[in-house]
């Protein structure tokens, strides 16, 4: 299905030629119409699948056909971090660049005071959508910078990395300055009984739209170290030394392992940097346009970066420790293999995590091949059976996009080129327009 067949407006539809988007994915082609018919929404659909768009595209058609307040915040659309809140800001340009007086403002945390100013000033001046992470939105509510009553638009991205942050609260807090009269859309990569309570809470009889979770590219080669946690830096050490890894990524799920880790590296004079939630915006941004550029090899990271970063020439993926979900395995070992290239997951398996790492089999429907471990670090445990670890001394490693937001509104506007297509279409929140 085309765009060109759905209710979006002349001048959305102008920047979708613009920037060659002629043919919809399957979770735009089934959420877009309910979003415009006013239906509350729950995507559950992996990142990479267009679900950005999904959202953006109707809300911003809507608003640009006009009927709502003019001096007041129309949307919010809520990511857990930094990087994503940025990604959806980039996005908000290319869609809205025919859009006349449509403005918008992201805002996240992490930076100096300049930064929480700026945005001050730009939610002051009135802005169409603001694009927020939670605890940062709280933050300006709290000090008045923006008012929530008249929203008509409320948007959940990645809700399931949210609620794994602990923004539960923030969340619920923030919903309850909504107006009565409002369309919440929420998308996920996952349904957990917590997402469905959290839907159950927050939208009024939703349409659920979920699309499969696809499976691994098949150009990933996938291996796994059975081993005890104490022989982990060991078998990171052995394969830097084996050969020239390049364009890697380390992922763990704990700050304090990635830490670990970046210093075992450093000692090996290994080219790495460090990506986690204690690093300053600043720093973090610095680090991401290093490593897209090139000039650092390896990056050990959090599960931060694990959705919604996009870089081409990955080429090893490493899971330092077994997600617990089968679809976080997914869209970690999906950085690399991508533009037609090929890649490398490998994942270091100890004894408490071989339950989760059996998850991922069955949901994969594949054994994954199990690497002999390294010379010297004595003999790992027995793939299926937990064992306790014993005192190896050879096992123990040492010591442990873009331009992104301004913080002001811009006008999303510019010379329209193409003739006006005929469209009709009826807005079912009448209360919000004014």
């Amino acid at each position: 299905m085309t765009f060109e067949e759905t209710y979006l407006n002349d001048n959305i539809l102008d920047a979708l030629y613009d920037m060659h988007f002629e043919e919809m994915t399957p979770i735009q082609e089934k959420c877009i119409p309910e979003i415009l018919d006013g239906r509350d929404l729950i995507g559950i659909a992996q990142t990479g699948t267009g679900k950005t768009a999904a959202y953006l595209l109707p809300i911003l058609s809507m608003l640009d056909d006009g009927g709502y307040p003019k001096d007041a915040v129309n949307c919010i659309v809520m990511a857990p971090t930094r990087e994503l809140a940025q990604q959806i800001d980039q996005a908000m340009q290319g869609f809205g660049y025919y859009l006349d007086g449509i403005s918008s403002v992201a805002v996240y945390g992490g930076n100096d005071g300049s930064r929480f100013d700026i945005e001050t000033r730009g939610l002051k001046m009135g802005a169409d959508v603001v694009i927020a992470t939670p605890g940062r939105l709280l933050s300006h509510i709290r000090m008045g910078h923006l008012d929530l009553s008249r929203l008509s638009f409320f948007v959940l991205d990645e809700a399931d990395r949210m609620l794994d942050m602990g923004f539960s609260d923030d969340i619920l807090s923030i919903a309850k300055m909504l107006p009565e009269e409002h369309q919440t859309v929420m998308f996920s990569a996952t349904m957990p009984q917590k997402i469905q309570q959290l839907a159950n809470t927050l939208l009024y009889n939703p349409v659920e739209v979920k699309i499969a979770v696809s499976k691994p590219a098949e150009k990933i080669q996938q291996s796994a170290y059975v081993c005890y946690e104490p022989q982990k830096l060991g078998i990171i050490r052995s394969l830097f030394k084996a050969g020239e890894l390049e364009r890697v990524i380390i992922f763990s799920g704990k700050k304090n392992k990635v830490k670990d880790i970046t210093r075992e590296l450093t000692r090996m004079n290994i080219n790495c940097a460090a990506m986690h939630s204690d690093l300053t915006q600043a720093e973090r941004d610095d680090v991401m346009y290093r490593f897209k550029a090139g000039q650092v090899g390896v990056l050990v990271a959090t599960d931060i970066v694990a959705r919604g970063i996009d870089i081409d020439d990955i080429l090893c993926v490493i899971n330092y420790d077994v997600p617990r979900d089968a679809e976080d395995y997914v869209h970690r070992i999906g950085r690399t293999a991508r533009a037609q290239r090929d890649g490398v997951a490998i994942t270091l398996v100890s004894d408490k995590d071989m339950r989760y790492f059996s998850d991922i089999e069955r949901f994969l429907e594949r054994d994954i091949q199990k690497n002999p471990l390294p010379d010297g670090l004595g003999e790992g445990p027995e793939y299926g059976r937990a064992m306790p670890c014993p005192h190896h001394k050879s096992s123990r490693g040492r010591g442990g996009h873009g331009r992104g937001g301004q913080g002001k509104p811009r006008q999303h506007g510019g010379d329209k080129q193409s003739g006006k297509r005929s469209k009709s279409r009826h807005h079912h929140r009448d209360s919000n327009t004014q």
